[in-house]
């Protein structure tokens, strides 16, 4: 998958902020500083276009990015452009910050989550070096009684040795009472095609 566009369109913290409805939204949810950013910014070819931060909860704000796909068919041809856009959210689990500011972030979260009419994938980050903890297991159940099956993604497999990954991919699996976790690695790149596979699959952008 080639991005030949990635843009970053605004940041919102309610509905009359949000970017007009356009291509379809993928949602990156994650405990703070489980690596969406990181993942955003593999996924989208770039070093810098969501922002990096080492702190947690520093990601404070709903953030839409919008990209444009090309993809390369073994022959070397370019399929027609495909547009996306992945929304960064606000971290859940240990963020920092008042406790009313964390209930305002949460009730951000969920209002987009349950109400955005282009959304149509969620993607759950868990850290795969420590395995699902107790809020990712919320998060998924609750984005599954929506009515939505969410794709789980174990960021900094890359951290494990090679032959530990298979495993542990298993043993979060199972421990989230899922079929299969994806694995996804920002230092390594491992893991892009086939997350990006998912995304489009998901959104319907790929038959």
């Amino acid at each position: 998958m080639i991005v030949t566009r990635a843009d970053f369109l605004k940041s919102a913290t309610n509905e009359g902020e949000y970017p007009e409805a356009g291509a379809p939204e993928v949602a990156f949810c994650g405990r703070s500083n489980v690596g969406k950013s990181s993942c955003l910014n593999v996924l989208a070819q770039r070093t810098h276009l969501a922002r990096v931060s080492k702190t947690p909860g520093r990601t404070r704000l709903l953030n839409f990015f919008e990209l444009d796909l090309v993809e390369e068919t073994r022959s070397g041809a370019k399929k027609p452009a495909k547009t996306v856009r992945l929304v960064d959210l606000p971290g859940y689990g240990f963020a920092s910050g008042p406790r009313e500011e964390r209930k305002r972030w949460k009730g951000m979260i969920e209002f987009y989550l349950s109400r955005r009419e282009p959304l149509r994938a969620f993607v759950v980050l868990i850290d795969g070096e420590i395995g699902p903890q107790p809020n990712d297991h919320e998060m998924i159940e609750w984005s599954v009684s929506l009515g939505k099956k969410p794709i789980v993604v174990a960021t900094k497999i890359d951290k494990l040795k090679s032959s530990r990954r298979a495993a542990a991919l298993q043993k979060h699996a199972a421990a989230l009472h899922i079929p299969a976790v994806l694995p996804f690695g920002a230092k390594e790149k491992l893991g892009v095609n086939e997350l990006w596979k998912a995304l489009l699959l998901e959104t319907g952008l790929l038959p």
